[in-house]
């Protein structure tokens, strides 16, 4: 229900996993032209399910969750798994829309699930198995890693952390650009340096068995460039941490307000 950007990024990820185009049923009012094409391929496009689905995946945005979950047959009865990655909207405003007996999994995946590289935090209410919660981690693994929480209410700092995190990142390597660029580099040379240097010490930490402090570490020469670079990077009052905790709170605070409206609007 819903293929935008994430419905998107995690329906191309099944498909690539192995599900066949015919067991999906993809409802949108206004279908890409990717979506469009996949229906030659026997996915079934804004079509009324036979039968209660296995697994209906919400991705629409919540201000129109109420209109998109009014349909009697889609609500399952208890025999479908909602998985939910809309954000904002609580278990129990979908328990109100579906019934209290219906399972369902919240999740908050991140943008870099779109291009296979996320990590996404999965929490279900009192009628979701362990059957049902393993379902949802197999789904959700197709765009990235995955964690299970056991309150929903850590959904806020996990919002706060990884949902919004990489707007963080982002805005730290346009930052970089610009340090290079004020230092002499061209524009597009300072850019390409930063860019490629936060992408490869992404790489490095997944990959690496060290934690991030041990990699730090590893680079960091005592007296050298690096160490002189992380005495500001680390000062205690006008440093990187200081300023990503007032960050992080900021965004857990704003992720509260937003699920006391109902729909998370």
């Amino acid at each position: 229900m819903g293929c935008g950007k994430m419905g998107s990024a995690l329906l191309n990820g099944w498909l690539n996993a192995g599900l066949e185009p015919e067991q999906i049923i993809v409802l949108d009012p206004r279908p890409s032209d990717w979506l469009e094409g996949l229906v030659g391929r026997g996915l079934r496009l804004n079509q009324q399910p036979d039968e209660p689905p296995a697994v209906a995946v919400i991705a629409t945005k919540p201000q129109v969750m109420t209109s998109a979950l009014s349909d009697p047959s889609l609500h399952g009865f208890g025999q479908t798994l909602f998985v939910s990655v809309a954000a904002g909207t609580l278990i129990s405003t979908y328990e109100e829309l579906l019934g209290p007996q219906t399972p369902i999994v919240r999740t908050m995946p991140n943008t870099p699930a779109s291009v296979g590289s996320g990590i996404t935090a999965l929490v279900g209410n009192a009628c979701t198995t362990v059957s049902h919660m393993e379902l949802a981690i197999q789904l959700m693994q197709a765009v990235g890693e995955t964690v299970v929480l056991e309150d929903e209410k850590m959904l806020h700092a996990v919002t706060a952390i990884s949902g919004s995190g990489p707007a963080y990142v982002f805005a730290m390597t346009e930052a970089l650009a610009e340090a290079g660029r004020q230092l002499g580099l061209a524009q597009e040379v300072a850019a390409k340096l930063a860019s490629a240097m936060v992408s490869g010490s992404g790489d490095l930490m997944r990959l690496s068995p060290n934690s991030p402090a041990e990699l730090r570490n590893q680079v960091t020469s005592p007296n050298g460039t690096t160490e002189a670079g992380l005495h500001e990077f680390r000062s205690l009052d006008k440093g990187v941490l200081p300023l990503i905790l007032r960050t992080a709170q900021a965004a857990h605070s704003r992720s509260i307000e937003l699920s006391q409206n109902k729909h998370g609007t």
